[in-house]
């Protein structure tokens, strides 16, 4: 069964507009509505519990298929902060450069999330 969503695609999909449109001055609520939506969408994407990705202080989502873990610390783990986490899934930010320069922890054998980056709901229509 799928996971149930928790933020309403119309509502995240405007939050990444508004996001976009002004990254610096986008509201809080704004930012965090956008980051649980983009995380979601990474969990449909990419169903399983292989990888934990965690955006600090606004959400965090297990996704990727692989071996699924039940306690404790998940064998892979990415954790970036929220403006580096919309930067990714819009485009606006490489995978290899966040992992590169430090704003992104990756760890583990399956923590690349380049084949799911940029999400597709994520870019301008």
């Amino acid at each position: 069964m799928p996971p149930r969503r928790r933020t309403d695609p119309t509502q995240g999909r405007a939050a990444l507009l508004v996001w976009a449109d002004d990254p610096d001055g986008c509201p809080r609520d704004v930012v965090r509505t956008a980051v649980r939506f983009s995380l979601e969408e990474l969990a449909d994407l990419a169903p399983g519990h292989a990888v934990e990705i965690r955006v600090p202080p606004d959400g965090a989502v297990q996704a990727v298929p692989g071996p699924r873990h039940t306690r404790g610390t998940p064998p892979s783990v990415v954790e970036t902060d929220p403006a580096t986490w919309l930067g990714l899934v819009t485009g606006r930010v490489a995978w290899a450069d966040a992992v590169g320069d430090g704003r992104v922890d990756a760890s583990g054998e399956r923590a690349d999330l380049r084949a799911f980056l940029p999400l597709q709901a994520a870019r301008r229509r």
